[in-house]
């Protein structure tokens, strides 16, 4: 394909991804490719990647192909589906209002307008049966909720955030619940309506959020503490979300883009 390669920078409560239009399905992603373009000093810097491009399967126009990172595939980012969606309106693929888009994890329906919140069915967030779920972070081991969305989570409910530390190298287990890792969360519940997290994502490190990670401590806390109404605001280092619990459960939050422009072709060469 021509090295002249359009990207844009975009953001979802500080998740931050690097977009790659691509409806003629021309760019071949690969692990080493998601990883530069991810590097913050030596490539434009992100949490993940989006290539947007055309749904190989009925039921929707787009298909949001996600990368982590450190270069793995991912199943559904939440943060990155409001960001595809706005990108998809703003660029005038899709009409402002409700419309499928197709990931990993699913078909998921999105409601964008042309500025505001952003808002996505994430899906039924399952559990499990196995009741010896938990968390080991710096040799101390935590109980744990598990969650998939269809990600899987292990959150941890604490009394209090404050002195947590370096939350990296969080693990979760055991294998059996958790076979490929998992996102962790740790949770501090500051009303019945309203909880902060911190989140440790498999394959991108600490994050200013994620997701499926808000909706999976929402639906964890509805479980173990307990929720008279349906709306749960989730504080996240980078801004708040809100989840809206019910039999598909759904994300709203801010997306919004803050830059654009073209790949320079040797660098594109290089690392293609």
């Amino acid at each position: 394909m021509s090295a002249q390669v359009a990207f844009r920078k975009g953001h979802g409560t500080g998740n931050d991804f690097v977009v790659l239009p691509d409806p003629d399905d021309r760019i071949v992603m690969t692990p080493a490719l998601a990883r530069a373009l991810c590097d913050r000093r030596f490539g434009i810097g992100g949490d993940g990647v989006i290539r947007v491009v055309a749904s190989p399967e009925p039921g929707a126009r787009w298909f949001m192909d996600y990368w982590n990172s450190d270069g793995s595939i991912g199943v559904m980012c939440g943060n990155g589906a409001r960001v595809f969606a706005r990108h998809l309106v703003e660029s005038g693929l899709e009409e402002e209002g409700d419309f499928p888009v197709l990931t990993r994890g699913g078909l998921r329906q999105v409601r964008a307008g042309a500025s505001g919140d952003v808002s996505v069915s994430m899906g039924p967030v399952t559990g499990s049966d196995e009741p010896d779920v938990s968390v080991r972070l710096a040799g101390t081991e935590y109980p744990a909720t598990a969650a998939f969305v269809p990600n899987p989570h292990a959150v941890v409910f604490l009394p209090t955030l404050a002195g947590l530390g370096d939350i990296t190298g969080a693990v979760a287990g055991p294998e059996t619940v958790y076979p490929d890792a998992a996102n962790i969360e740790f949770v501090e519940v500051l009303a019945p309506d309203r909880v902060r997290m911190r989140v440790f994502e498999r394959g991108s490190g600490e994050t200013q959020s994620c997701g499926t990670g808000a909706c999976a401590v929402a639906w964890s806390h509805a479980r173990v503490n307990g929720l008279s109404g349906s709306d749960v605001t989730v504080l996240v280092p980078g801004g708040e979300v809100t989840v809206t619990l019910g039999p598909d459960v759904t994300l709203t939050g801010p997306a919004e883009f803050v830059a654009a422009g073209v790949v320079s072709p040797g660098w594109w060469e290089r690392h293609s």
